[in-house]
């Protein structure tokens, strides 16, 4: 099976196509770090404008890379949330009309179990497991009975780890993506700074970032 992804949740437009799950035929990705870096962070109306401007061209690049006929493709997927619902609204409706136009079947997939099953192109999922998820607006530790089987043992009470990273960097006046600037700066450094650490409930398992970030 072919299956032709399309992923616009944030700040960067991307078309992959996959062959029967594991063998990638290609994987455009077009970043916008350079156009939000001049404000620190992502700016959702811009972001949603610049995957209109250029949805079109990472389509015909990412089939063109792939060397496959348009009728090859058996499945189009694309993420229907969560995310920014500007930039998320550009995907969806780019991956409906162009799965509409070769007649082909459509299925939203949510990105933060993309994320999970990212994994497992070079990985087998072996269950059962516990996946920690860590992306830009999301922190998140999930228990997988097995296959599409959830349950979200701890999730951050307040900020990402992606968020808290960004903050700091731009507090700092360091560029952006903060994550991993800060994370090279903090590595150089030889003094030790007694940050607080939020001990919460012992029967527990959430997060919580802020009281870190705002020291």
């Amino acid at each position: 099976m072919i299956i032709l992804a399309v992923e616009s949740s944030c700040d960067e437009t991307s078309v992959a196509i996959v062959k029967d799950g594991k063998q990638i035929l290609s994987h455009i990705v077009l970043s916008q770090i350079d156009i939000h870096k001049i404000y620190g962070g992502v700016v959702p109306e811009i972001a949603s404008r610049s995957h209109i401007e250029h949805m079109t061209k990472v389509f015909d690049q990412a089939i063109q890379k792939a060397a496959i006929k348009v009728e090859e493709i058996d499945l189009v997927a694309v993420t229907k949330g969560p995310g920014l619902i500007g930039s998320l609204l550009v995907g969806i409706n780019a991956a409906t009309a162009f799965a509409f136009a070769i007649g082909k079947p459509l299925i939203g997939v949510s990105h933060l179990i993309g994320h999970i099953y990212a994994a497992s192109i070079e990985h087998e999922l072996k269950f059962p497991a516990v996946a920690l998820l860590v992306s830009g607006g999301h922190t998140e530790l999930i228990y997988m009975k097995n296959h599409m089987e959830f349950q979200v043992l701890g999730t951050t009470l307040d900020d990402a780890v992606g968020e808290a990273y960004d903050k700091v960097a731009r507090t700092l006046g360091l560029s952006y993506p903060g994550g991993p600037v800060v994370d090279r700066r903090a590595a150089l450094g030889k003094d030790t700074y007694a940050l607080p650490r939020v001990f919460l409930d012992k029967e527990a398992f959430n997060f919580s970032f802020s009281g870190l970030k705002s020291a």
